[in-house]
């Protein structure tokens, strides 16, 4: 199959034919109908974060199942699935108090000298997230994958297995944004706009949308925003006068330590900051004690939706199907496999919020 290679960190990604194995048990081969391209992979790219090479990158894939190994209940060929890096064992005591997504013993790929699910010239390629979306078909574990209707468009359905997911969990199971309250959302991209959606839907009454670019400030009031601040020196400030003193919950979804610093400033008393971006490995953040015992503030982290995949991606699904949720004003530009590179210096420039992959 062709698929897109990360040779070197800083280095474009390499169109090549490598090799796929199995599916062996426990797994199941999925054609890719469409990929998102989510900031983690650019991490990986750049080499913020550590990736084995030769790898193949993407972990938010929509697909076809075309082959199932022994021992995969509940799945079968022709099913539309989309994965998810949240695999879980199911035996855990995370697993078994529900919740599947703190799993710290996820089932994996093979690994040599056993062998290995895609090989390039006789190397074996390391999967990203255990996925490795940006190619035709992969191979992964049932328990990384979930059935969707297929009613629900390949482009649209890849964005829920990472960035939906995370933003509006983050928003809905994360922080459990009240009916009625204030938020802030500090950076406005693919994660951003799913959690103004997400506080939207769990219904805030006021939503300040917080990015450098405006217009993503512009698609943020289409996805729920009811008001925007432009980034800077004076956006806390903005935003303070804005609501009243402060926000409930102030999300940041950029991964930069000043504004994780800025959404927790951004509290009124009783507030709730939650984490939500990827920062650089030894990055640290500081903030006022004081104002954190005084005011009785709480930080918090959200990951991959604060809750099971395999039953928030369906409800996803479903609010999409319903009318509820915006998943195809997100995807801002679909490509081939070829094009990644230019798409992550689009997306870096602020001018889109998601590209998709489309096969």
């Amino acid at each position: 199959m062709k698929a897109a290679l990360l040779h070197e960190a800083g280095a474009p990604l390499s169109l090549e034919t490598v090799e796929l194995d199995g599916p062996r048990a426990g797994e199941i081969r999925v054609r890719i109908a469409a990929s998102g391209l989510c900031h983690s992979d650019y991490h990986l790219m750049t080499g913020d974060l550590h990736a084995p090479v030769p790898a193949i990158l993407g972990h938010e894939a929509a697909g076809f199942i075309e082959a199932v190994g022994e021992d995969v209940p509940g799945l079968s060929v022709g099913d539309f699935v989309v994965t998810c890096y949240a695999a879980y064992c199911g035996e855990c005591g995370d697993c078994q108090t529900g919740h599947n997504h703190r799993c710290d013993h996820k089932p994996t790929g093979a690994r040599q000298p056993i062998g290995s699910r895609i090989t390039w010239k006789g190397r074996p390629v390391w999967q990203a997230a255990d996925i490795g979306g940006f190619a035709e078909e992969m191979v992964v574990h049932h328990r990384s994958a979930v059935k969707l209707p297929k009613a629900v468009p390949p482009p649209a359905a890849a964005l829920l297995g990472c960035g939906v997911l995370t933003g509006a969990g983050a928003a809905i199971n994360g922080a459990k944004v009240r009916p009625g309250s204030s938020v802030a959302v500090i950076g406005c991209g693919g994660v951003g706009l799913n959690v103004i959606q997400g506080a939207r839907i769990a219904g805030a009454e006021q939503i300040i949308a917080v990015d450098l670019s405006p217009a993503k400030l512009e698609m943020a009031k289409a996805f729920g925003a009811t008001a925007g601040v432009l980034g800077g020196p004076d956006a806390v400030g903005e935003v303070l006068e804005l609501a009243r003193g402060g926000v409930d919950y102030a999300f940041e979804v950029i991964g930069l330590p000043a504004a994780m610093r800025e959404a927790f400033m951004m509290l009124r008393k009783h507030g709730t900051a939650v984490i939500i971006g990827m920062p650089k490995v030894g990055a640290e953040m500081s903030f006022p004690v004081l104002d954190l015992l005084y005011k009785d503030l709480r930080i918090i982290a959200s990951g991959m939706g604060d809750a099971p995949f395999q039953l928030f991606v369906p409800q996803l699904a479903n609010w999409y199907l319903a009318g509820k949720l915006k998943l195809d004003e997100l995807v801002s530009r679909q490509i081939g496999l070829g094009e990644i590179d230019d798409a992550y210096k689009s997306m870096m420039t602020g001018a889109i919020a998601r590209s998709v992959i489309v096969f």
